[in-house]
């Protein structure tokens, strides 16, 4: 008799845990309140644009391709991806553009030119993010810090060894501030604290090792936009013999003498040996696990920013934008006290340009492109959002014609709109947060919630609000932890 696994979730990290379990020789079904699979990474149709609802970065593809490895398929009969050329384009109001390629020796060359920066400092820099990722990747990211065996290893002593150049006692700012003159190169720097939902300002310099997934790895796009990633693996799943339950909200997770037991699905109690959970923990904890006594230290840290997205249909072709694309606020510090100290958006916000039409063909109309315009938000604490969302278009508006010499709101044909009240939602992410809890401090990477129960025996936790963190490849890895913990069926 086949012993049986249940994910409670269908995001990226469920799907992800549900192929690891079943290359371990479980019977896995998953279960999913939505009608559709992979979470924030999915889709939607307004006329003639195609959109992705979430995710626009996809760095590190090997982590996908590695699922299909898994069950010795070839990952390219799925899913196709290609690396772009160039990584981001940034703009400010003073008329200042910088584009960022993917090749370092250009990206070093170009920005020496345009910030008057020596090529050294920015080549030690980009070399600084590559040794705290080689120092600490395989401490902080492959594995739990939660299990005192992740620290008898001789990754703990050499991180330990080099912790001067983790930069634990500064900011991201300070440190960008310690190697940069330009205050331009500090910021597009600092943009990258943004990447698990934190301030520049307050989370540790070790988040300087953000920029060396984007400029060493590379960054990549799906053949068929971001939501191919997600349902290329749920039909991988499918195929390997993985039942999913869609529309199906899981009403408790059940368990007695402090072990698994089952769910309780509409009522009715269905028995598990193992359950994976893939919501968002504080939510898990207030909803399916009632019973349990809730970690409150880490359910009560701060929030991840959160996101205010406008998905437009624009009936014109810029050409000076690519797949990714930044217009930088004047005040970056004043934006982020905004986020998280007074909770409502600066009058001055960084606007975020996602255009997958660059890249996917079908996601818009010929001579027009579908824009995914981003910008980082407070989380939801019962703000009026559509005040907010009225407010706050009207500054896009004008940043987006101020940086590209545009009259934008004479070009958007469709609209459709995600405040982090609508974000909350959808997704069950506590307060709309996109990365669970933020990393505003040198010891939140040891406070986020492990990827197991230490109170209930075979519950496992997966996905962006529990360790590593949020983002497509910390969701991957958070899956191949728990699978690190399950032993063979």
């Amino acid at each position: 008799m086949k012993v049986k696994a249940a994910v409670v979730g269908s995001g990226i990290a469920g799907i992800a845990s549900a192929l690891r379990l079943k290359a371990k020789g479980y019977d896995v079904e998953v279960f999913e309140q939505n009608s559709y699979t992979g979470g924030k990474l999915h889709s939607f149709q307004r006329g003639d644009f195609r959109f992705d609802y979430g995710p626009s970065l996809f760095t590190m593809p090997h982590l996908v391709d590695e699922l299909f490895s898994l069950f010795d398929i070839d990952s390219s009969t799925y899913f196709q991806y290609k690396k772009k050329d160039i990584i981001c384009n940034y703009f400010w109001e003073d008329g200042q553009q910088f584009q960022v390629k993917a090749d370092k020796k250009d990206f070093i060359k170009d920005a020496s030119d345009t910030f008057n920066e020596s090529e050294k400092h920015l080549s030690d820099y980009l070399e600084s993010t590559k040794t705290k990722y080689d120092l600490t990747s395989r401490l902080f990211l492959e594995k739990s810090l939660h299990k005192f065996s992740t620290y008898l290893s001789k990754d703990t002593l050499k991180a330990i060894a080099n912790l001067s150049k983790l930069h634990l006692d500064s900011s991201l700012n300070e440190v960008n501030e310690k190697y940069f003159d330009h205050p331009k190169l500090v910021q597009l720097f600092n943009r990258f604290a943004t990447y698990n939902g934190s301030s520049p300002y307050k989370t540790p310099g070790i988040m300087s090792m953000i920029p060396h997934l984007e400029m060493n790895y590379g960054a990549f796009i799906p053949k068929h936009g971001m939501h191919d990633i997600s349902q290329s693996l749920t039909q991988l799943a499918k195929d390997v013999g993985i039942s999913f339950h869609l529309n199906q909200k899981v009403d408790e997770i059940l368990y007695e003498n402090e072990r698994i037991k089952g769910l309780k699905v509409n009522q009715e109690k269905l028995e598990y040996d193992l359950v994976v959970c893939n919501m968002d923990v504080y939510s898990a904890y207030n909803s399916l696990l009632k019973k349990a006594t809730p970690p409150r230290k880490t359910l009560d840290q701060e929030r991840s920013s959160s996101a205010l997205i406008f998905y437009w249909g624009v009936n014109k072709r810029f050409k000076e934008l690519d797949l990714h694309n930044i217009l930088f606020t004047e005040d970056y510090q004043k934006e982020f006290d905004h986020l998280f100290n007074k909770k409502y958006f600066a009058e001055d916000p960084t606007v975020y340009i996602n255009i997958t039409s660059k890249e996917v063909d079908g996601d818009a109309p010929e001579g027009s492109e579908n824009w995914f315009v981003m910008v980082n938000a407070p989380t939801n604490c019962g703000q009026d959002w559509n005040e907010q969302t009225t407010y706050i278009r009207e500054k896009i508006i004008t940043k987006i014609n101020t940086c590209l010499g545009v009259q934008i709101q004479n070009h958007i044909q469709v609209e459709h709109v995600e405040t982090p009240e609508t974000i909350e939602a959808a997704t069950s992410s506590f307060q709309g947060s996109l990365y669970g809890t933020s990393s505003n401090n040198k010891f939140a990477a040891f406070l986020r919630h492990p990827n197991f129960s230490s109170k209930i025996k075979n519950l496992y936790f997966c996905g962006g609000s529990v360790h590593p963190g949020g983002g497509i490849p910390l969701c991957l890895l958070s899956a191949k932890i728990v699978s690190d913990f399950v032993p063979n069926a």
